[in-house]
């Protein structure tokens, strides 16, 4: 992504303060998703990233890492696999719980998401506390495949998300 294209991001993404709580600014990628030329750029950066790489399959996190990992997947040739929040996927799972500030969640792929020794890349709008990603990561290595890297639109640093995925290539495209 040039400078040029990165400076147009940031200048679509949406600062919302004090949500979902006071102190809190929450960087809303809807107002990118919705401008064209917005959504090019980031979806052609990912791509151009991943292309040539030998990816089996991205795996995309509930939800919005849907809408990236799905059009990844496409462009390079891999399949997608979404990640999902209990209870939603028809068939056999694995499931791996997380913390987050206030209590627990957890993630859940199908058994038979990909075969062993797969490729992996791990998709999500968001890096920030790192327990999503976390979990993403658990639930490709009990499947025995391996995770390639780690990529999100946004990064938010003081919150030191990329320090629970050490030892994991990490890419952010913009970082708050």
């Amino acid at each position: 992504m040039t400078i040029e294209e990165k400076n147009k991001i940031e200048n679509l993404i949406r600062s919302v303060e004090d949500f979902p709580e006071k102190g809190v600014i929450f960087r809303d990628i809807t107002t990118a998703l919705k401008d064209k030329e917005g959504l090019e750029i980031i979806i052609k950066d990912f791509t151009d990233r991943y292309k040539d790489k030998g990816i089996d399959y991205v795996v995309g996190a509930d939800a919005r890492g849907f809408i990236f990992g799905a059009a990844i997947a496409y462009n390079i040739g891999a399949g997608f696999v979404p990640a999902r929040k209990p209870g939603k996927l028809p068939a056999e799972v694995e499931s791996v719980e997380y913390s987050l500030e206030y209590g627990k969640n957890s993630i859940e792929i199908h058994k038979d998401a990909f075969k062993k020794g797969s490729k992996i890349l791990i998709v999500d709008d968001l890096l920030a506390t790192g327990g999503t990603a976390k979990a993403m990561v658990q639930l490709v290595e009990k499947l025995e495949a391996k995770v390639y890297e780690l990529a999100f639109m946004i990064e938010l640093t003081d919150l030191k998300g990329r320090e629970l995925l050490e030892g994991y290539d990490v890419y952010s495209q913009l970082k708050y």
